[in-house]
């Protein structure tokens, strides 16, 4: 009886392998080979499931997005309006080992994307559902009368949207000042500011 193969775990764990080229080694060093290596497979093994190193790249930041967007609606309802909207931003926000390592890699695909039109076409995308998702939160909250009515939607949605991007950032580059704790101290700062007096 032939050996059933599961194609779409097989994909992942090659993204899984180009990852850890990335935090490992850094964008530069991935390759069909270095992937392929980091894998144990061989570059001919690989190129049956991508036709190139760029469908390789760009299979592998749709995955990271995936997988942020599969925590983000999978968070509990119920509790608080700030607990809630903390518990959804912190999906993004590097608190761990793995989003951590998500963070330095879509990083790495962001600055790849300058010069990447496949991964530009991806990260502007990715840039759009999360601008569109706080705004969608912010929407909610004023509907509740949960934030004050002077708040501008438009621009507040860019102030938390530019909030998680720079936590996000400030995490890999300054881990030590910027810890977990630190990040949710910050956003709880945030998100109380916005509430009415």
């Amino acid at each position: 009886m032939p050996k059933l193969v599961d194609h779409d775990a097989r994909r992942r764990e090659l993204a899984q392998a180009l990852w850890r080229v990335v935090v490992h080694k850094g964008i530069d060093h991935v390759s069909v080979r270095s992937v392929a290596a980091e894998a144990g497979w061989s570059p001919g093994a690989l190129r049956h499931y991508f036709d190139s190193q760029d469908q390789l790249l760009e299979f592998a930041m749709d995955l990271v997005a995936e997988r942020v967007r599969q925590r983000a609606a999978a968070v509990p309802q119920g509790g608080g309006w700030r607990d809630q909207v903390l518990n959804v931003l912190e999906q993004f926000l590097p608190t761990d080992a793995e989003r951590r390592a998500e963070t330095a890699i879509w990083f790495a695909f962001s600055a790849r994307a300058q010069v990447d039109p496949g991964l530009r076409r991806r990260r502007t995308a990715l840039h759009d559902e999360l601008r569109e998702g706080i705004a969608k939160i912010l929407s909610e909250l004023a509907r509740h009368g949960a934030i004050r009515a002077d708040i501008d939607p438009s621009v507040e949605t860019d102030r938390l949207h530019a909030l998680v991007d720079g936590l996000c950032l400030h995490s890999l580059v300054h881990p030590r000042q910027l810890t977990p704790a630190r990040m949710r101290t910050v956003v709880v700062a945030h998100l109380d500011s916005l509430a009415p007096n």
